[in-house]
């Protein structure tokens, strides 16, 4: 079985004929590599991906990419697409306004086409996109469900379609503690991980710190308010559309602790190492893209920051009980403590890191 049945998938409709790649270019929203790159002209698709390890794939491998750093601004003004790709997340408020996005860049009479796998929400994509533009066509392939249509500016619900593309925008949670935005890991509450982590870190945290898988910025946030002497921190985080509510929630925090505190929000993919060095890094790392466990992606965040910290730094992390991090850890650290473990989570402080 493939290894990404709905990209696959999605390029059926034009293998087949279905639908007919035009002479301008393609626009591919959230584009992922495959066997697609090699088998049409690569030049004439712009691929818009913001996670940055699909990014950074994308372009080795030749893609016209536009990784998320262009404003939403640039972005209404660029040119209308005579076909636009669609691969919709999971979450459907993400989906919802990434289908309106694809509709309003479309040109008129225009075609879009979206792929979703059947466990993953294709019923609610289909209906969705139908919603928006009126009756599909639609195939089954790799257990996904390909739709398309070619869009009548007309017969566009323009209400919907606004409404909708105002559903990725920040917003507040927990009675406007926090805001954050549909799609980011926990996005809509405290993680209780984080929460574990954030209760357990120490006041004496000093210096410059980094946040690595920074989400929304609540582990920051929560270092602002309990760790006076800390002077700088940088949130890392791989999602781009993570980074604007973090950098709200940290200035906030900030405002609230009337101290003078810089902060960067980074789009980064810690697993290729961090830029500079730090007194101290925190971390509640992810293990997994999709639905499978991948440890290996903790590992790596364990890794580089062994390599950012500063010789007297120390490194906090929180992870589910059952991951095996332990081994790791004293690889790349002389010593290393359970902190706490509780309620299927363990946090560990790792010390003197070995060059």
């Amino acid at each position: 079985m493939s290894a990404d049945p709905a990209l696959d998938a999605l390029f059926v409709p034009l293998a087949n004929g279905a639908v007919r790649l035009p002479l301008k270019r393609t626009l591919f929203l959230r584009a992922r590599l495959g066997e697609w790159l090699y088998a049409w002209p690569r030049e004439r698709f712009l691929c818009e991906q913001t996670f940055k390890p699909f990014a950074d794939s994308l372009a080795r491998a030749g893609a016209v990419i536009d990784g998320g750093d262009a404003t939403a601004d640039a972005l209404h003004e660029q040119p209308c697409f005579p076909l636009v790709l669609v691969l919709p997340p999971r979450q459907r408020d993400e989906a919802r306004a990434l289908l309106a996005d694809a509709v309003r860049r479309s040109a008129e009479g225009g075609i879009v086409i979206a792929a979703q796998a059947n466990n993953e929400g294709a019923g609610a994509v289909s209906a969705d996109l139908e919603r928006l533009v009126g009756p599909l066509q639609h195939l089954s392939k790799h257990k996904c469900r390909v739709v398309w249509t070619a869009v009548s500016k007309a017969r566009i619900d323009q209400a919907i379609t606004d409404e909708w593309s105002a559903l990725d925008a920040p917003r507040p949670i927990l009675d406007g503690r926090l805001v954050s935005r549909p799609g980011l890991f926990a996005w809509d509450r405290i993680d209780p991980a984080s929460a574990m982590l954030a209760s357990l870190l120490p006041p004496s945290l000093a210096g410059r710190v980094a946040d690595l898988g920074a989400g929304y910025g609540y582990l920051s946030t929560e270092i602002i308010r309990r760790c006076p002497a800390v002077r700088s921190i940088d949130l890392y985080d791989a999602e781009h559309r993570a980074l604007e509510p973090a950098r709200l929630n940290v200035a906030r925090a900030i405002a609230e602790s009337t101290r003078v505190i810089s902060t960067h929000a980074l789009w980064h993919d810690v697993s290729a190492g961090l830029p500079q060095r730090y007194d101290a890094i925190v971390s509640n790392p992810p293990f997994h893209q999709g639905r499978v466990d991948q440890p290996e992606l903790g590992q790596a965040f364990i890794s580089a920051a062994a390599t950012a910290l500063e010789s007297t730094g120390t490194f906090w992390m929180v992870a589910n009980r059952h991951l095996p991090y332990e081994a790791t850890l004293s690889t790349h650290f002389a010593v290393v403590r359970t902190v706490e473990v509780r309620n299927g989570f363990k946090v560990i402080e790792a010390r003197e890191p070995r060059r």
